[in-house]
């Protein structure tokens, strides 16, 4: 990744001669001496810009050891293709494995037949530019060789290819072209946390809770108190691993995705620490990451989400267990909650959207009175439909109807345009004062002459109308709208 830079160059001095009024020869020569006059700064400028190039190559050489081209190709993506050209389809499914080491007699780590320990399943979505992620317990019961066992057992028994079919099936992910029910898959190693965090200088995390652990033979020792603690990546790596409290792993899935959140975040705001780090994070990739991602995809998928937000990558949802039962091959596994995983496949597989806002000109350029609207309760508060149709006819919108959702289990509002036209879900998204409303295509409408946008309203509208009021209750009548 490279950044071109090229500096206006500085104004002549002032020139205190008195001004002629003169007419240019006859050809424009006045008009060719004003441009021989320009190139020494063009010229100063795209020396600025070589040099920083042919040094960003030459920093890779030395401190990656590559090749002048393989520097090249890295430092200069003269053709970055859309992740829709690289992989052939608008969406793909992605198995993200973190694998622990297992120790020898003479303590010395390997990672052959090693269990993953952190199991979570990616959607990319490359036309909303999000993604979503689910997570699963690695006790989770699932059948491995015919054998109730857990689930993170795959890995350790099969590898790549038999943790692809037992998550797949576990997930009902569908088989791709390739017979597979993932795209892509990344395995990272724990020495992947441990030198990610520590090439971004180090993440500050909010520790809940008393946190004291040792494993001399796991070479794990935990040690934190309550409050905001700058983990280094030894400490970020320990922390995530934690699982000696009360909710044992549930809660240390929750401390992976908070710690994968924090590092997500700390290189968007430190734009990747410029070139302060770049070094140490490609070489804490190289080192503790097995992809079958290729390089031009990886960039691709690179160039695509770099402006993207964090809302709309999303947090990883768990799949909860209900209960536990021992097993002959496994020993004591947790039986998942098939209601809540159900809901989160259909989430997994079902229609992506975006909550960040294009441009304020962007926006501005929509105009509500060619936009029709169908306003749908799906909140469960009565009358808070009728609210959101007011408000949306106040400016300006043509309201077409008040109707109840197919639910009244939506906390937050869903904005559904059946036009192609740009930006007019957000317009109607940033009107209704919910922002973080997601925008997703309209799938049940039949394309008209009209721009047509389903609203469906969440309890989130209730909170952003701010009355002061008491909260209605909600009902199972079809009195809500």
């Amino acid at each position: 990744m490279s950044r071109s830079l090229i500096a206006d160059p500085p104004p002549p001095p002032p020139d205190d001669r008195p001004k002629r009024r003169s007419e240019p020869p006859s050809g424009g020569g006045g008009s060719h001496r004003n441009r021989w006059h320009l190139v020494p700064y063009i010229l100063g400028g795209l020396l600025i810009v070589v040099g920083i190039v042919f040094g960003l190559i030459a920093y890779r050489m030395l401190s990656l050891h590559e090749n002048f081209m393989r520097s090249a190709s890295r430092v200069i993506p003269i053709i970055v293709e859309s992740p829709q050209s690289a992989f052939g389809k608008e969406r793909i499914y992605v198995m993200l494995l973190g694998i622990d080491f297992n120790y020898d007699e003479k303590g010395m780590p390997y990672s052959k037949g090693a269990r993953s320990d952190t199991i979570m399943v990616a959607g990319l979505d490359f036309s909303s530019k999000s993604m979503k992620l689910v997570s699963i317990l690695r006790d989770t019961e699932a059948m491995v060789n015919g054998h109730d066992t857990k689930i993170n057992e795959a890995y350790s028994d099969g590898g790549v290819k038999l943790a692809d079919q037992v998550i797949g099936d576990f997930m009902t992910v569908p088989k791709n072209e390739r017979g597979l029910s993932f795209d892509r898959y990344i395995i990272v190693n724990s020495n992947g946390v441990k030198d990610f965090v520590d090439a971004i200088g180090g993440i500050d995390v909010p520790v809940t809770e008393k946190m004291d652990y040792d494993d001399n033979w796991g070479h794990l020792h935990i040690h934190f108190k309550p409050g905001l603690v700058h983990m280094n990546g030894y400490n970020a790596m320990a922390y995530s691993r934690f699982r000696h409290d009360a909710c044992s792993d549930p809660c240390r899935t929750k401390r992976q995705q908070q710690i994968i959140h924090l590092t997500m975040a700390k290189l968007k705001s430190d734009k990747f620490n410029d070139l302060t780090h770049i070094g140490a994070l490609i070489g804490a990739l190289n080192k503790n990451i097995m992809t079958n991602l290729t390089f031009d995809e990886e960039k691709s998928l690179a160039w695509s989400f770099k402006d993207a937000n964090l809302a709309d990558i999303g947090h990883a949802d768990t799949i909860p267990y209900v209960d536990t039962k021992d097993t002959r091959w496994g020993g004591q596994v947790a039986i998942p909650d098939e209601r809540v995983k159900a809901k989160l496949i259909r989430d997994l597989l079902g229609v992506y959207g975006n909550v960040t806002p294009p441009p304020a000109a962007a926006l501005q350029a929509v105009k509500p009175s060619t936009i029709h609207v169908v306003v749908q309760n799906g909140s469960g508060i009565s009358g808070l439909a009728g609210q959101a149709a007011a408000k949306l006819k106040k400016l300006g919108y043509i309201v077409d109807s008040v109707t109840n959702a197919d639910a009244f289990s939506y906390d937050v509002s869903e904005i559904r345009p059946a036009s192609k036209a740009a930006n007019v879900g957000e317009r109607v998204r940033i009107d209704l004062g919910v922002p973080a409303a997601p925008v997703t295509p309209a799938t049940d409408s039949t394309p008209g002459p009209k721009s047509i946008v389903t609203v469906i309203v969440g309890k989130d509208f209730a909170e952003a109308l701010a009355t002061g009021a008491p909260a209605a209750k909600p009902t199972a009548s079809t009195a809500p709208r």
